[in-house]
């Protein structure tokens, strides 16, 4: 296996007026599963092909192991590719599919047919051999794509939105089948997705980008608890963070009724800025509903009493999956009417048309600064 290494690496397109992809340094350790993630146009993709040797590289350079691709054929990388369009001949039966890189690099056939049926076994495909790819369904299909990466042993493998095409069910079981085929293989793996739940539930890291420039490396944990600035924090998460503009007072930040207390530091530090704002991020979960007294309720019907603390949440929409609710809301917030997601008990939902009264919950509140869009918490 090996490492990879994106040093200062830069892709203009010709006629382009900025990077697609912005001196992008970023390493993958050894064996570790990488998920690229950012909305359309971030330049996810691009740093995949350029490490596939498929776009070239317009400043800084690449490294696989200890050698450097950047100017490299792809076919001189060590590396095997799975797309989004599975790419498979039709004319072709399973097997041969999976064995045809081989075929081309002169391996004998008894070594090709053992490495196929070692690979079908794993991606349990074996029964599949004889057939077309049109014979297949379309998790299969990917199965096959996969298996033909496998049989190459390379020392990275490479994945562009291979789940794109999968209907909803089997995007979640086939994802979890590349992740944990992926941990017994050991291969390293830069696997590209629009999508953060899969980027969330498959990478060992998560590195987000947007606009060509990569916002944050981290763990999915690490990510969702200390997301680094507001792009981030209102990417990651599904229902995404709630992210309020509010202003600041002593103590704290006004919020509705209540005063939320923050970091002094993070106040400082705005203040600093010249920022009167700081935009408040509170995930779903870590919303309390309370009444009038301030104390933890259900408070979902209707009828409310005047002036609770929190800021009041009026009931768009619920969105009941079983053990949990989501409330989605709208809460006026200064001049403004702000759209607001908050998850209630899925055995205590409110009706539509009701008012919530929230408050973040105590240490659970993320701060930036409004101007720049930094971190400003701890």
């Amino acid at each position: 296996m090996a490492t990879v290494s994106f040093n200062k690496a830069t892709r203009i397109y010709p006629g382009g007026d900025k990077p697609a992809v912005d001196q992008l340094e970023l390493d993958v350790a050894d064996g570790e599963f990488l998920v690229l993630v950012g909305p359309s146009g971030c330049g996810k993709s691009t740093s995949l092909r350029m490490l596939a040797g498929l776009e070239d590289v317009n400043g800084g350079s690449i490294h696989i192991g200890d050698r450097d691709v950047t100017h490299l054929p792809p076919k001189d990388r060590d590396i095997a590719m799975v797309f989004q369009n599975y790419a498979l001949y039709p004319h072709m039966t399973v097997a041969d599919n999976m064995g045809f890189a081989l075929k081309i690099a002169g391996v004998n056939k008894a070594e090709i047919r053992q490495k196929v049926e070692d690979a079908a076994k794993i991606l349990d495909l074996t029964e599949y051999l004889g057939r077309k790819p049109k014979a297949l369904s379309g998790g299969q299909r990917q199965r096959v794509a996969m298996g033909r990466a496998i049989v190459r042993e390379p020392q990275v493998f490479l994945m562009d939105e291979p789940l794109s095409n999968l209907d909803a069910k089997l995007r979640v079981s086939t994802r979890t089948q590349i992740a944990s085929l992926q941990r017994r293989l050991g291969i390293t793996t830069v696997y590209v997705t629009h999508d953060q739940v899969e980027a969330m539930t498959m990478g060992d890291r998560v590195a987000v980008l947007k606009d060509g420039l990569l916002q944050q490396v981290d763990s999915p944990r690490n990510m969702y608890d200390r997301p680094a600035n507001l792009f981030v924090a209102g990417f990651i998460g599904s229902p995404a963070m709630n992210l309020v503009e509010v202003p600041i007072t002593d103590g704290g930040v006004k919020f509705g009724n209540s005063v939320v207390p923050v970091n002094r530091d993070a106040i400082k530090a705005a203040s600093d800025k010249g920022d009167r704002t700081v935009t408040v991020g509170v995930r779903p979960e870590h919303f309390d509903i309370v009444e009038q007294n301030g104390g933890a309720s259900a408070a979902l019907t209707k009828e409310t009493a005047d002036a609770p603390a929190g800021l009041a949440v009026t009931v768009n929409v619920v969105e009941e999956l079983g053990a949990d609710g989501y409330v989605y809301g709208s809460a006026k917030v200064g001049d403004d009417l702000k759209d607001l997601v908050v998850r209630v008990s899925g055995r205590a939902v409110p009706e539509k048309g009701a008012t919530l009264h929230v408050v973040p919950r105590a240490g659970e509140t993320h701060v930036f600064s409004t101007s720049t869009g930094e971190r400003l918490t701890d």
